[in-house]
């Protein structure tokens, strides 16, 4: 490939970890006014290229030109200088600082004298423009996930990056806010500057990508206009075959109330209320699907029914039992489980190995306690048994969990938590970054617990996925549960406007 002023041009990259080849003669033009789509499985090599063009890693082989000249970087920083930005699927940002403060992190030692004044105008000035409302002066832990994403964004786009490298930066918005992003990056298209993305919604990328590049097992299977190509072409090339049917709705009624949230109300970590006089009614048999945008609520309400977070009014039953001041521990003995949206900070141990994180909520009880003490033959049995039965790749048992990647972990932790056939599944953002395969395991393991009889609670930000699996779905906006559909009646338009605080259409 020619050097071109108006480009950034990787040419055989190739990049590896120990015996991991992660690129393997990996070649991407990236142009001034497209907008570029990668795609690939959890593995492919997505993000090590974008974080070799972001100045993360240095390739062991290939070149780089930007803007026509041949680069080496040797951090973000020289990659920053050079016009690269990039947002990162696990947000870059430090949580005791303030939002303003986390964007004026990337300025050179002799900026930071700037006035703040001036850099709070200019912060709000890109996200008014961008449609992002984030109070300069919040501290991050106080951000939703979905507030933190639009963060990063606001970041790269305040160090006005020439390149934009997003990775997954619709998973946390509506599918109107999702449109109106796109809208802004095809006018930062149309303005000049190249984008590109990574995303596992395929439907996504036809409506918003120029050119698309599919990467599988850390080679180029394909580089192709989005024009010349089509959504079942592109599921086929990411994972060497077409991918199977998922499994239909339950035709039997669901059963008995499993869990009852009447009235509850409980306040957030800044003091506001979170949720303010919620019902619910979710039943055996039945996924129950709550979408939302972020901010909204849905952690909290995860949070409370999980017995992580007190609620200040209303009561909360577990199969016909106030459970509302019980602990978490005795809920869970009593058969409510929890596969929270974080999976790395809190749902596991990530220096843990995966017989030690399998048992990590149950070594207290049997089979992982004999005579007062932990037995890890039990754990290491139990660990053979989940990675044979849901499919996790993981290279040896005794490795540390961080070293899996996002799908194979969502995969042991749903494993762990189902393993004890629970009454309730309380699962929060199950595939997020997840790629089309590894999410497809994890709705199938989903669908196959309601049809043994369990209730699975499902809180998504993901429209299509809620879609796609839920008997009901219910749009949660203002601490609220603001309509409820049956399958039957899902009416996409009507439940994104809902989303969005729009009056609920044609709601049960």
């Amino acid at each position: 490939m020619p050097a071109a002023r108006d480009e950034v041009q990787a040419l055989d990259i190739s990049k590896s970890f120990g015996s991991f080849v992660a690129n393997d003669g990996v070649s991407l033009r990236l142009r001034r006014g497209e907008i570029h789509a990668v795609l690939g499985e959890n593995g492919a090599g997505k993000t090590t290229l974008m974080n070799i063009l972001s100045g993360l890693y240095s390739p062991d082989a290939g070149d780089l030109t930007v803007w026509g000249e041949r680069v080496q970087f040797r951090s973000p920083r020289d990659a920053v200088l050079r016009g690269i930005g990039m947002v990162h699927q696990h947000f870059q940002l430090v949580e005791v600082l303030s939002a303003l403060d986390n964007v004026l992190l990337g300025v050179p030692a002799g900026g930071l004298r700037l006035r703040r004044g001036e850099a709070v105008a200019r912060l709000r000035a890109i996200g008014r423009a961008n449609g992002i409302d984030i109070d300069p002066d919040v501290p991050v832990w106080q951000l939703s996930i979905g507030q933190r994403q639009k963060l990063e964004i606001l970041k790269l786009l305040y160090h006005g990056a020439e390149l934009l490298l997003l990775d997954e930066p619709t998973s946390v918005l509506t599918p109107q806010e999702a449109d109106e992003l796109y809208r802004t990056l095809r006018g930062l298209a149309d303005g000049g500057k190249a984008v590109v993305f990574i995303t596992h919604k395929l439907h996504e990328v036809m409506a918003a990508a120029d050119r698309i590049t599919v990467l599988r097992r850390g080679r180029v299977v394909a580089a192709l206009p989005a024009s010349e190509t089509t959504l079942d072409e592109l599921g086929t090339l990411m994972v060497g075959s077409r991918p199977a049917a998922l499994r239909p709705r339950q035709a039997t009624a669901p059963g008995r109330s499993i869990l009852r949230a009447e009235g509850v109300a409980a306040a957030g970590d800044r003091g506001h209320a979170a949720l303010d006089g919620l019902d619910l009614d979710v039943r055996a048999g039945e996924i129950f699907g709550i979408i939302g945008v972020a901010g909204n609520g849905q952690p909290e309400l995860a949070e409370v029914l999980a017995g992580l977070r007190r609620a200040s009014r209303g009561r909360i039953l577990l199969d016909g039992t106030d459970i509302s001041r019980w602990s978490p521990l005795r809920r869970m003995r009593a058969g409510l489980r929890f596969v929270p949206e974080d999976r790395m900070g809190m749902g596991m141990v990530m220096p843990l190995d995966i017989p030690d994180n399998m048992m990590l909520r149950d070594f207290r009880d049997p089979p992982f306690v004999r005579r007062g003490l932990i037995d890890h033959g039990a754990a290491r049995r139990r660990a053979e048994e989940a990675v044979a039965q849901y499919g996790v790749s993981h290279g040896g048992l005794g490795r540390p969990v961080r070293l899996l990647s996002g799908g194979n972990q969502q995969k042991l932790l749903l494993a762990r938590e189902i393993w004890t056939d629970p009454k309730l599944l309380l699962v929060s953002q199950p595939t997020r970054g997840l790629d089309v395969a590894a999410a497809r395991a994890v709705h199938d393991r989903l669908v196959a617990l309601r049809d043994g009889g369990s209730a699975v609670l499902l809180v998504s930000e993901d429209l299509d996925e809620v879609l796609q699996l839920a008997d009901r779905a219910a749009v949660m906006y203002g601490g609220r549960i603001t309509g409820i559909w049956p399958a039957a009646r899902f009416d996409r338009d009507g439940i994104g406007a809902a989303m969005g605080g729009g009056i609920p259409r044609a709601a049960a």
